[in-house]
């Protein structure tokens, strides 16, 4: 830190598996990934290489390079696994994983439909030799998924060996766990944690609204992701009681009721 402030709330170190902060690229250039590394990797765990885009990055190995060196682990966007799946092509899709000596895979399934049991064995297999994050929830508006079926989802899929469960939300935060709106689904949420413990989740929060009930829920350590590269710094701000929406949480009474005449 630059300065020195008392009562910031303590943050978890890295390598770390609680406090996570997961950066969205969604195309960045290698000079870009560069920069962001240069302000912004000490900050972040995670870069998800969203969608397909990997398919279509120019210098795409040149900047998972630069993502790596920087000591931040990369996965491609579940998305782009339900692509190789629905054209028969599982075996592919390592051989990919494994060109780009990527350690970290994401298994979703909501962009097609993929039976649970089969979903749970492409986390068993892919777990052998890989960190597995998989997404629960639907991209498409309107489905709801009953909070039941959230919990048993997130827990069957943490015993089949995913590290993290991720609550999907997209990347406009309209679906899954938020409301067309963009607010959470409270009762949802209040539900899933009661039986599954938070830590095991990253919950998708791309806008700043979504971090800001997140971090007040459940402090600021708790695991958030499809977080922009412009706003890793924002986000830790907001983590840190740095920003007016979470100024008054992180201090004592004293100083949280304290009115300057």
């Amino acid at each position: 830190m630059n300065f020195t402030l008392p009562h910031i709330p303590n943050r978890t170190a890295k390598p770390r598996s609680n406090g996570l902060t997961m950066m969205m690229d969604k195309g960045l250039s290698w000079r870009q990934a560069e920069n962001f590394v240069d302000s912004c990797a000490e900050l972040t765990d995670i870069v998800k290489l969203g969608f397909g885009t990997s398919y279509i990055t120019k210098d795409f190995e040149r900047k998972l390079d630069i993502y790596h060196s920087a000591g931040l682990n990369c996965y491609l966007g579940g998305t782009l696994f339900e692509a190789f799946i629905i054209r028969g092509m599982f075996d592919d899709y390592r051989k990919m994983l494994d060109k780009f000596k990527l350690k970290f895979v994401e298994v979703s399934d909501g962009s097609i439909v993929i039976d649970h049991d089969l979903k749970c064995k492409y986390i068993q297999d892919l777990s052998k030799d890989f960190t597995v994050l998989s997404e629960v929830g639907s991209k498409e508006e309107g489905i709801l998924i009953s909070p039941n079926k959230w919990i048993n989802m997130m827990q069957t899929e943490l015993e089949a060996g995913s590290w993290k469960v991720i609550a999907e939300a997209r990347e406009s935060g309209n679906v899954g766990i938020y409301r067309p709106n963009g607010t959470a689904h409270v009762a949802l949420v209040n539900k899933i944690t009661a039986k599954v413990n938070p830590e095991d989740i990253l919950w998708e929060a791309p806008i700043k609204g979504q971090q800001v009930w997140f971090i007040k829920q459940f402090g600021p350590n708790v695991n958030l992701g499809n977080i922009s590269h412009n706003e890793v710094i924002p986000l830790e701000t907001l983590r840190l009681g740095l920003r007016g929406d979470t100024f008054h949480d992180f201090l004592p009474e004293e100083l949280a009721q304290k009115q300057l005449v």
